[in-house]
């Protein structure tokens, strides 16, 4: 009976490591999907000043608000979901992930 029970306890972790990659899975796939929505927000944005500027026009503070309260959402939520990974891998001396190509579009322009 030895070795019927290794071979249960041996098809049991391979039954918990594939449900652990499969659960990274997903959560890689939805932190993509939360950064594209970040990029969706930072351009919403940059057109908005765009054309705003090309207009002659200075962005109005209400459209501002809410698209940056947008982009910051998002970023947000993506920096938890790229945390609740690394905590679920188990490293948690590893770097943190560097920072969105967003946060570049975002900043202050120049005048």
């Amino acid at each position: 009976m030895g070795l019927l029970d290794r071979l249960k306890g041996e098809m049991k972790n391979a039954g918990d490591a594939v449900r652990d990659t499969l659960d990274e899975g997903k959560t890689r796939i939805e932190i993509f999907r939360v950064r594209q929505s970040a990029d969706a927000a930072a351009q919403a944005l940059g057109y908005a000043l765009h054309r705003a500027r090309r207009d002659g026009k200075d962005l109005d503070g209400a459209t501002v608000e809410r698209l940056d309260g947008t982009l910051a959402k998002h970023e947000a939520e993506a920096t938890r979901l790229e945390a609740e990974l690394t905590r679920n891998r188990g490293d948690v001396g590893a770097a943190p992930a560097a920072p969105s190509e967003t946060a570049a579009v975002v900043a202050e322009p120049t005048k």
